[in-house]
């Protein structure tokens, strides 16, 4: 299943997504992890922490797990 992510701008970076997602504990950690892991963004291996994540875009993690996109304007309660 993939996890949410709510952003309240109009992107975030690799960087951020992993921080956010307690994979890595600090930015400093994502350029290493990013060296050593698997991570695809909407299908494609993508290794850049600067990497501009959008609504709509899929990230799935080596052994983490799947993340989405969202805007906050889309969620509902």
């Amino acid at each position: 299943m993939k996890q949410p992510i709510d952003i309240n701008t109009p992107y975030m970076t690799l960087g951020q997504l992993l921080k956010e997602t307690a994979i890595i504990g600090s930015g400093g950690q994502a350029k290493w992890f990013l060296k050593e892991m698997t991570v695809l963004v909407n299908g494609e291996p993508d290794d850049r922490r600067g990497r501009k994540l959008y609504p709509g875009d899929m990230i799935e993690v080596e052994d983490n797990g799947s993340f989405f996109i969202r805007s906050n304007q889309e969620t509902t309660d």
